[in-house]
């Protein structure tokens, strides 16, 4: 036993257990107990209450590289969603109190009201550096007076659901529709499937005179075209794309329709796939708000935020033929040369794998909702 240095009270011991066997001992932090995951790293050093209340790592279990978290509290501003959606918390020197005039209660105080597991005091960099060199996997933390012993722990890890063919986006969606009314004067109207939304993504549209209608993940062609849209957006989103069989064929409707259509995230895996590429998982994915992006059309760099597992298989080399006319590859991350965009050249539809909106920054790709505006206004003249 430890003494916490979240209202000195007392923190029992917790350890984290990867499916490969290797084992972190800390303490508890947010709620005792025990969760199942997939064990990933994000690389920002700003912005964890945005990270977890985005749907998109719903069943991850998120290691904060990063190592003092939770200085600046929880406020009722910031989150994404309706609630936390990590499957667990890893942080190494948790703040011992907040700092900020905006805050409202510890961070330990609200991944324990939610329920969230969590563990501090281990070496989140050499967590994060196994997690580099083997791939993310399935992760157990457990916290309490009684632990497993390491052998059970590693059973129960691999007994979790894997990530690979894994279909979320139903279960973080809205189940009913709702609007987001423009700011000012309203121009357009927008179709947005929510297949893991988080709440910017519509305020960013409604910045610029678009009423957002968002609809559920089982939103059918019939549902978008009753809003009379100007345009359709696919939004970020848990899970693996290659299960995603109602989204690729509503995204072949859109296209189909030769309705201006913009995706993010998930939604560019589904564009890939309504296109006819493949998606494959990435060894260890990119989070975090510091992702280098080369607009292959300018040759700027963007620094992004990204939070995904799955990437397109589309050649970066050539313009491909697809039955929807051709298509390129607009944007490449400069890590590790994954797709990070499509292009359709024969008809108004484009989608990033990153997060344009990007609370909590940076704001490099804020653009790309002027571009779609834009997509909205030709097809209007």
């Amino acid at each position: 036993m430890t003494t916490s240095t979240q209202g000195r009270r007392q923190t029992p011991a917790a350890v984290l257990v990867l499916e490969d066997g290797r084992v972190f001992r800390g303490r508890a932090y947010g709620a005792v107990g025990e969760t199942f995951g997939e064990a990933v790293f994000s690389t920002g050093m700003t912005g964890y209450q945005e990270t977890l209340t985005d749907p998109s790592y719903h069943r991850q279990v998120v290691v904060m590289t990063a190592p003092h978290i939770g200085n600046t509290g929880v406020n009722d501003e910031d989150p994404e969603s309706r609630r936390i959606w990590v499957a667990g918390f890893v942080v190494r020197d948790p703040a011992r109190r907040p700092s900020s005039w905006r805050s409202r209660r510890t961070l330990d105080e609200e991944l324990d009201q939610q329920g969230v597991v969590g563990i501090a005091g281990i070496d989140t960099r050499a967590l994060t550096r196994h997690l580099r060199e083997r791939g993310a996997m399935r992760v157990g933390i457990f916290s309490g007076e009684s632990l497993p012993s390491d052998a059970e722990a590693l059973e129960r890890v691999r007994q979790a659901p894997e990530m690979k063919g894994a279909d979320l986006s139903a279960e973080v969606a809205t189940e009913q529709a709702y609007v987001v009314p423009a700011v000012g004067t309203k121009k357009f109207t927008v179709a947005a499937i929510d297949l893991g939304i988080k709440g910017m993504t519509p305020h960013r549209m409604a910045e610029r005179g678009i009423e957002v209608h968002v609809l559920p993940a089982t939103a059918t062609a019939e549902d978008i075209y009753a809003v009379s849209p100007d345009g359709v957006f696919f939004s970020n989103g848990p899970g693996d794309p290659g299960t995603a069989e109602h989204p690729v064929a509503l995204m072949r409707e859109v296209l189909e329709r030769r309705t201006p259509l913009f995706g993010i995230c998930f939604g560019n895996q589904i564009l890939g796939r309504a296109l006819g590429f493949g998606t494959y998982k990435l060894k260890y994915g990119h989070r975090g708000i510091n992702q280098p992006v080369q607009d292959r059309a300018t040759g700027k760099v963007e620094v992004t935020a990204h939070n995904h597992g799955f990437a397109v298989d589309a050649p970066l080399d050539k313009v491909s033929e697809t039955p929807y006319g051709r298509v390129e590859v607009s944007h490449v991350c400069l890590n590790d040369n994954v797709v990070e965009g499509l292009q359709l050249l024969d008809r108004p539809a484009f989608s990033v794998q990153y997060h344009p909106e990007a609370a909590a920054g940076p704001h490099d790709a804020a653009y790309l909702f002027d571009r779609f505006t834009s997509l909205m206004e030709g097809q209007r003249a």
